[in-house]
Formats: C-alpha cells, structure tokens, sequence
C-alpha cells in the first residue's frame, strides 16, 4: 500500500514536473484564447507567447481538423493582466537558431477588448528564413551564369598575355617606386639648395634695382632734346644738299661742272701718258749745263 501511495506521489511530481517545463501549470489561472492557423510549421505545444518582446503566455493545445485540413486552432494561455484589444493577431515566427514562438500584434482600439475565449486570426512571419528561402530558386539560375563566369575567369588568368601583362605592371611599379626615390633626392637638393638660391635671387633683384635707380638719374628730357637737335642738323644737311645753292649743291645738281671735271679729268689723264712717251719735252737735264733747242 505503502509502495502505491509513492508511487502514484511520483507520477504525480513527473506529470507536474514536466508540465512546468513546458511552461504550462495545473492550479493557473490563465485567460484561453482560441487561435486559427491555415499552416503551424514549427510550432509545437509549449511554444511562447510574446507581446511586445516579452513573453506573456505559452501554446496549450493544437487541434487539427483532418475534414477542412486549413483548419487548425490553437488553444493559447496568456496572464490575465494582458489585454486583448479586438483586432489582434498573432503570428508564427523563428529566429536563425529555428527557435519558433507566436507574437501577438495588438489591436489598433485599446478600449474595445477581447473575452476570453475569443478566437484570434493567426498567421506565418516571413522571417529570415522565409527570405532566404525565397531567394534559392533565384540562386540556382545564376549558378549557370557563375559558372560561366568562373571559366572564363579561368581562362583569361591562364592566358600567357595576362601573366606578361602582371610581369609589366611590377617592372612599372619598380620604376615609380625608383621614380619616386630620385624625385625624393632631387626635393631633397632643391630644399638643401633653396636658401643659396634664394641669396642669388635677392641679389639679382639688388643689381636690377640699382639699374633701374641709375635710369632714373638718365636726364632723359636733355637727352631727346640733343637728339632733336641732331636731328635738326641733319635736316638742314638734307636741305641743303637738295637745294642749288653752295658749293654742294651745285656739285649735286649741276651738269656742266661735272662734264668740266669730266673734262679736266680726261686732259689730265692724256698729260700723263704723254709725259711717260714723251718725258724731255718737261725734263731738261745735261751733265755739261748744254741745253737742247
């Protein structure tokens, strides 16, 4: 007798054990609300019950209607405190891990509330597997076209074109790098450099100004009029050369005096060669003082 009072004791403390694992309690005084599901993938009985991230009920009972198979109610226990405005629903949803729960979306109107016992439209939360789900059939027609794509990689990377082309690109990245190492010499003169030429420049910039004060002292005004003076002279020159009178003139622009020098020129000439013919008639010399008649 002993033995079955424990044991039935044992039975009991198993029963109620596993109910409270479940989250469910034998003496609760939870409200029950009537849920309707077209498909329950993934949840169970025992599932959460969350409200605005915070879980405030568990799934009692699934019941399937094997005569209208899009007829499935879930019996739900949620705290008595939380209240149900009508238009709520509820929403199967899963996390990465394939942790299935039903949220309750509340109703827009708080002052109009639920009895319990009322029943709840429910329905499925196109999670991230949903989506993943969704983008397979996509995935498998581009695997194809990434195939190809990946061939042709192989391909072009097996041309011997490719690798001579690579080869260039680090024989030009050792000539800018050595580039980039002589312009880096060269800035290095040019700042060691800089302040001698710097000195060299101020003393040009020195001598240009003593040049330009030594043509500022220039008298220019007494210089043009010299200028204009010679000028002058030079017009009067002109002058009278262009006229007829003078001594200059006349030389200029008077013919006959330069047929009578023509003439005076020819006589003399004519003197000359008859004095080489004919030398003793202007020459009279004799060593006895005779004289020739």
């Amino acid at each position: 007798m002993k033995i079955a009072s424990v044991a039935v004791v044992a039975i009991v403390l198993l029963f109620m054990g596993l109910q409270y694992l479940k989250g469910l309690s034998l003496f609760s005084s939870d409200d029950h609300y009537y849920v309707h599901f077209a498909d329950v993938t993934g949840m169970t009985a025992s599932s959460p019950i969350y409200a605005y991230g915070y879980k405030v009920g568990v799934v009692e009972r699934i019941d399937y209607d094997f005569d209208e198979p899009n007829n499935i109610i879930a019996i739900i226990r949620v705290d008595p405190k939380l209240s149900l405005p009508k238009g709520t629903e509820a929403e199967i949803s899963s996390d990465l891990l394939g942790n299935v729960r039903l949220d309750l979306k509340m109703g827009p109107n708080p002052l109009e509330l639920l009895e319990p016992g009322a029943t709840i439209e429910g329905g499925m939360k196109n999670g991230m597997m949903e989506k993943a789900s969704a983008m397979v059939p996509q995935i498998e027609k581009m695997l194809p076209k990434l195939d190809s794509i990946l061939t042709s990689i192989n391909i072009l990377l097996a041309d011997p074109a490719v690798a001579n082309m690579l080869h260039n690109v680090e024989g030009i990245t050792a000539n800018l790098n050595t580039t980039s190492y002589d312009l880096k010499q060269l800035t290095a003169s040019l700042n060691h450099q800089l302040p001698q030429m710097l000195d060299k420049a101020d003393g040009v910039l020195a001598n240009t100004e003593g040049l330009t004060q030594k043509l500022n002292a220039i008298d220019v005004a007494a210089t043009m009029s010299k200028v204009d003076k010679t000028l002058a002279n030079v017009q009067q020159m002109t002058d009278v050369l262009n006229s007829k009178e003078g001594t200059l003139g006349l030389l200029m622009h008077d013919a006959s005096l330069y047929q009578n020098v023509n003439a005076a020129m020819g006589n003399a000439d004519k003197l000359l060669i008859d004095l080489k013919e004919h030398p003793k008639r202007y020459v009279h010399f004799s060593l006895f003082g005779k004289k020739d008649k």
